[in-house]
Order: C-alpha cells, then sequence, then structure tokens
C-alpha cells in the first residue's frame, strides 16, 4: 500500500502541469482513478471529477492539479520527494485520491465522496468557479493544501488586486523640476496607501494578528520611455489581504478615499485604478462535525492534538465557502513556507500519514453525520 502511494505522488509529480496546461496531468488521473474504483469525468474546464460510493452524506475533496510555473528536477532523497508540486498541491490531492479509494470501499463508510482534481487554481481559480457554475452540492468539503499533518486551517484572508496608472506631464529629463514624474508620484500614492494599511509584527503586543490585519503589497511598479525623458506614466500592482471583518467592497471603497484624496492634493496627475480580482474571505466554524472528525483523526493517527490555523493568504475555500453554505475546511501534508520555492519538498512520511488521517475523516464523519440524523 506504502509503496503504491508513494510511486501514485511520483507518477503525478512526474507531469509538468503548470496553470492552463493540465490536460495530460487530467488524462492521467482519470485513468488511475478509474483503476481505483471512481466514476470518473472531466468536465468542460478540465476539471477531474471522482465519484465513489452514494447516499449521504456527501463529501467534497477538492485539490488542484495546477502548480506554479517553474520545473524541479524530480528526484527521491532522505524521506523526502521534491518536485514542482510537492507540497502545492500534488502532495495532498494524491492522498485524498487514496483515502477516499480506500474509505468509499469501507462497509462502515456510508455516504458519497466527491474527489475533484481542478484546474488554474493558481492563477484564476476556473475550476473551482465553473463547479459552483455548475451546481455542484455536498454536505462538507475539505481543500487540500499544505497546512501541515498535524494543522487544521479554518480561514483565509481575502484579497483585492488593483492596477493603478498614473500619468503626468513631461519634458526633458535635465528640467525635473519643471515636470511632476509620474513614477515618482505613483510610488508617493503608494506610500499613502500604505500607511493606512500598515501592520507592523510589534503590533501583536496589542492584540493584534496579522490575521485580522488588513495590509497591502506592492508587487510591481512599471514606467518610464527613455533615459532623457521624464516619466509621463506608470502602472502599479497592489495586492491588499482582507480579514473577515470587512468585505472586499468597504476595502476597496476606504482605498478610493485615499485616491480621491490624493487626486484633489495633486491636480496635475492623473490616476486611474481597474480592480484586477477580488475575493471575499471566509472563516469556518470550529464546531462543525467536520472540524471535530478531522480533529479526532489527527489525534488517531499522530497522537497528537490538532491545532486550527487561520493564515494570511488566500485559497479556493474562500470562493466555495462564501457560494455554499457547508462545514469547510483546509487540510493536507506539507510545509506551506515551501510554497513555489526551488526547494519544495514533501516528508513522506507525511505524506502516508496524511492518507490515514483524510481516510479516518472520511468514516468518523460519516458516522458523525449519520448519527446526528438518526
Amino acid at each position: 500500500m506504502n509503496d503504491k502511494a508513494v510511486q501514485f505522488l511520483i507518477n503525478l509529480l512526474g507531469i509538468y502541469s503548470p496553470s492552463g496546461k493540465e490536460e495530460a496531468i487530467g488524462n492521467f488521473l482519470a485513468e488511475e482513478m478509474m483503476r481505483m474504483g471512481f466514476q470518473v469525468g472531466i468536465d468542460g474546464v478540465g476539471n477531474v471529477i471522482g465519484v465513489i460510493g452514494e447516499d449521504s452524506p456527501v463529501i467534497l475533496l477538492c485539490g488542484h492539479m495546477d502548480t506554479v510555473a517553474g520545473h524541479i528536477p524530480l528526484r527521491v532523497e532522505e524521506g523526502k520527494i521534491y518536485a514542482r508540486g510537492a507540497v502545492d498541491a500534488k502532495g495532498p490531492l494524491a492522498a485524498m485520491i487514496i483515502a477516499a479509494a480506500s474509505a468509499g470501499k469501507n462497509p462502515n463508510f456510508k455516504g458519497k465522496i466527491l474527489v475533484v482534481g481542478a484546474v488554474e487554481e493558481e492563477a484564476t481559480s476556473r475550476g473551482i468557479r465553473h463547479l459552483i457554475t455548475q451546481g455542484i452540492k455536498a454536505d462538507y468539503a475539505i481543500f487540500g493544501e499544505p497546512s501541515g499533518v498535524e494543522n487544521i486551517t479554518i480561514g483565509y484572508k481575502g484579497q483585492v488586486q488593483l492596477r493603478i496608472f498614473v500619468k503626468t506631464n513631461t519634458g526633458h529629463a535635465s528640467t525635473p523640476w519643471l515636470y511632476d514624474n509620474a513614477l515618482e508620484k505613483a510610488y508617493e500614492l503608494w506610500q499613502k496607501i500604505k500607511t493606512v494599511y500598515s501592520y507592523s509584527p510589534t503590533d501583536k503586543q496589542n492584540g493584534e494578528s496579522p490575521f485580522y490585519a488588513v495590509t497591502a503589497c506592492l508587487t510591481k511598479l512599471t514606467g518610464g520611455r527613455a533615459n532623457s525623458v521624464i516619466p509621463y506614466e506608470s502602472e502599479m500592482a497592489l495586492d491588499i489581504r482582507v480579514p473577515p471583518q470587512f468585505t472586499t467592497s468597504q476595502i476597496i471603497e476606504q482605498t478610493w478615499e485615499i485616491i480621491s484624496q490624493y487626486q484633489k492634493n495633486n491636480p496635475r496627475v492623473l490616476v486611474k485604478t481597474v480592480i484586477h480580482d477580488t475575493v471575499e474571505p471566509f472563516e469556518a466554524s470550529k464546531n462543525s462535525l467536520l472540524v471535530h472528525a478531522l480533529s479526532a483523526a489527527i489525534r488517531k493517527v499522530r497522537s497528537k492534538p490538532a491545532t486550527l490555523m487561520r493564515k494570511t493568504g488566500t485559497g479556493d475555500m474562500n470562493i466555495l465557502g462564501k457560494a455554499m453554505n457547508l462545514p469547510i475546511v483546509t487540510y493536507g501534508p506539507g510545509d506551506s513556507h515551501l510554497d513555489h520555492r526551488t526547494d519544495e519538498h514533501i516528508l513522506i512520511s507525511d505524506y502516508l500519514d496524511a492518507i490515514q488521517i483524510y481516510k479516518e475523516t472520511l468514516l468518523k464523519l460519516s458516522e458523525l453525520h449519520n448519527k446526528s440524523k438518526s
């Protein structure tokens, strides 16, 4: 069992699948899941959907097949597997598939398991958005992302991605006192925004967690045409993370006010702002049957209590959590600090333990759900 499980993950990691190029891995997954006993289909955007079991409860296990771009040579070394996607998130996806196949055939499991290998999580969340528009239904959902084997993620911050364009008049670079510099003005505006959405680790002394703070990051600043010309247009990209006590609309409105005030103080500067994307924040209940089942499974397999986590990132759990009213968490093996890094790797022991934890969770959740309905 363990050798087959490890080989399955290695096979997945051997297929390079950056966002938008998931066809090969999707076809491989569909074939392998059919061999494991799933009824399998590939939907219109390329999501692989496997079904095993029947009746209630319906438990959705959703991972993503895509990775960020950048190939990492696949190697197994000292109990670790190195490869792009090892933790983000083919490790969790492989563990969910193997666990679901085993639990679905267990006579003690009463219910249906939907396993989804979604597309484009790293880029547009196209896969999960399509599932929602197609009316996917479930009683519980687990997203496969690297939380760490003993941790359960119950919250993610929301996100606002902005593009800000700044234009000014221009002239020769030898007379900078005569003109506004679009690059300088863009950075000046960024400093105004940064001041409002600032967070420092020292704020913890005042009781504020970074999860509950609005933070902003300047991710791109471009402009300028020639060495001898004062820059007259620039573009900024901002990433603002939104805690659950706010909506993205509230943060956008506040940002508009900052920009509007800056425009009033700088009438010769033209500022145009475009909303590139928004995702609402989400925090799940820690008292659901799902959290209880997963916590019990972690304690059984690892002999340690589970830790509930709230992360400052943003995930597909946010999108499904806001669209569907159901107990939902994110869980999976791997250290999320290794996401997107050139040394991305997963401990084989963590991966194998996660398979057992997923399986125990499915069996326990089926039991708790059916007891609650009897």
